[in-house]
């Protein structure tokens, strides 16, 4: 995945969906027909995968198409991506289960109903751009550590095996469960899913354009029947999927002890699912030059999660390979989007019942290929070899993922990369003094001071984010200047920001001087470092401000009666 960049549109515009922009710049036969294309055609790949992605997430199938339907229509029709495709995603699956497992499916939808308030408010807020301050290894590592939790919850049907109790959620029990459940395997079932992942891959090559999984369910769904293969079906399972969608009602079983309960789920599918969607955005913005707007995209996620929960859908979100497959095909905007979630509607109310001919290890099949696609196998070698924190961050992440929980890994992750940065930009301040004879090992650490010739006159350049984690190295310099000056000038030139912390040990370094009668001068601050220090109690009499390092050498001068 690629670092998160939303656009930063006129304020006039950052809360316009971009429908409205699209049918503002004219919109007639030729681009409905670009948009009609385009939808069908990620409708064909969305249709077996929201499936798919429903019943790994240990619900039933059509809660999968009721989100792509829902889900899917309201964020193209208010997001802020001209080619977003939402959806159920392969990112959430895990945490759905579990929320299964634990709360019950009324429990899931409770959550995504909190989660698309919380990402309604994060929209509204404009908080979306803050979003991109997830490091990058964080992304790769928990989509890694994602991906495997994926392939594992789908070894039961790849294999058919038969388990005399519920599977486990926690990845080692898993594992183990399944090792033990190895004597029921099920040729015909591995044999269904072979073929289909087979077909899946082959098209892939010589007919990249073709539906591969639609084709594959199909191929698969009329080899069980004619063949007489004894695998699961949907039937079989679920027996068989709606043909309608039905009426909006809230969850059941609303109460404050249980949105206390869920809160923590909530606010992960909220994280997850706002990561997930504007990464999709910049995809599509990558693909098409165009610039999305991350806040009114997350103020449509929350809408839709709201809308789909309230249909009985799970979460959903901007998907990547459903966005891509819509900017390859040719959309014009966010009508093929809207166009999709049509297309799907009718594909469920005429062909629900060929539905539950669709077998469970084809559905696997679709989603250990979706697995392998996810997990960045060439990014996530390439950031082993960069550097040691990134690797730190990268393993942690996928660690705690796989084997703990995702929230704990991606909180992990972020607390774990921001302490690597901080002590990154702590080592890269560097505190220069201007020096009136240096000698020759004294010039890597001096710097020209122009016309300040006086010898009781320090002059130090900082440059560098001046917090809390370059404190140490700032006034441990500043210190070592020896005896007594009658001036201390800092240049804050190369100076970007600085915190409370800076400030405060400035401000003890300026006592300090002030009992020994010595002024302390800052020049080349910038306005709004400048603002910050005086707010931080930067300022006289213990602080004064200059405009150039010359005119501060003049006062103290000045101050000091010329001596």
């Amino acid at each position: 995945m690629t670092s998160v960049a939303p656009e930063l549109p006129p304020s006039s515009e950052a809360f316009t969906p971009k429908l409205v922009s699209t049918l503002r710049e004219g919109y007639g036969l030729l681009q409905l027909r670009k948009d009609a294309i385009a939808g069908l055609t990620v409708a064909i790949v969305a249709l077996p995968l929201s499936m798919a992605i429903a019943i790994a997430s240990h619900v039933p199938p059509e809660r999968g198409l009721y989100t792509a339907i829902i889900g899917g229509f309201l964020i193209s029709a208010l997001g802020g991506s001209r080619f977003q495709i939402g959806g159920p995603a392969g990112a959430f699956i895990v945490l759905m289960a579990n929320t299964v497992d634990l709360y019950g499916v009324d429990g899931l939808l409770i959550a995504t109903l909190m989660a698309g308030v919380i990402i309604f408010l994060i929209g509204i807020l404009k908080l979306g751009t803050y979003i991109k301050y997830v490091p990058h290894p964080v992304t790769v590592g928990f989509t890694a550590g994602i991906a495997v939790i994926i392939f594992a919850s789908q070894i039961k049907e790849l294999l058919g095996l038969s388990l005399s109790g519920a599977e486990p959620a926690a990845i080692i029990p898993k594992l183990e469960t399944l090792w033990a459940a190895i004597p029921s395997f099920n040729p015909h079932a591995a044999g269904v899913a072979a073929g289909a992942a087979a077909i899946i891959l082959v098209l892939r090559k010589i007919k990249p354009h073709w539906p591969g999984f639609l084709i594959a369910v199909a191929v698969a769904s009329l080899a069980v029947q004619l063949l007489g293969l004894h695998t699961e079906t949907i039937a079989t399972r679920f027996g068989g999927i709606p043909r309608s969608l039905p009426l909006p009602s809230l969850p059941s079983g609303i109460t404050i002890t249980r949105l206390i309960e869920l809160l923590p789920t909530a606010i992960a599918i909220a994280m997850l699912g706002s990561i997930e969607s504007l990464l999709s955005a910049v995809v599509a913005d990558s693909m098409s030059g165009r610039r999305h707007r991350s806040n009114i995209e997350l103020v449509a996620q929350g809408i839709a999660n709201v809308a789909s929960s309230l249909f009985g859908g799970i979460a959903a979100t901007g998907t990547i390979a459903r966005t891509a497959t819509n900017v390859r095909a040719g959309a014009h905007g966010p009508v093929s989007g809207m166009l999709h979630a049509g297309f799907i509607l009718v594909f469920m109310m005429v062909a629900a019942p060929l539905a539950g001919y669709i077998p469970l290890a084809a559905l696997a099949a679709i989603l250990g290929i979706v697995a392998w696609n996810m997990a960045e196998k060439a990014e996530f070698g390439r950031l082993l070899t960069v550097s040691r924190g990134d690797a730190a961050v990268l393993l942690v992440t996928f660690g705690l993922t796989v084997f703990r929980d995702l929230s704990e890994g991606i909180m992990a992750g972020v607390a774990l990369g921001s302490l690597i940065f901080m002590h990154r930009m702590a080592q890269a301040i560097e505190v220069k003094r201007h020096v009136h004879q240096p000698e020759a090992d004294d010039e890597s650490d001096s710097f020209e001071a122009s016309l300040v010739t006086d010898p009781d006159i320090a002059v130090h350049r900082i440059s560098g984010a001046f917090f809390f984690g370059a404190v140490s190295t700032v006034v441990t310099t500043l210190e070592r200047i020896g005896s007594p000056k009658k001036g201390y000038i800092l240049d804050f030139s190369r100076v970007p920001f600085v915190d409370y912390s800076a400030a405060h040990s400035l401000l003890g370094f300026a006592h300090k001087a002030s009992r020994h009668g010595g002024l302390v001068y800052v020049t080349g601050a910038s306005e709004s470092v400048k603002r910050d220090m005086t707010r931080f109690g930067l300022k006289a009499p213990l602080v004064h401000f200059g405009s150039s390092i010359e005119s501060c050498a003049a006062a103290i001068h000045k101050s000091k009666g010329g001596a």
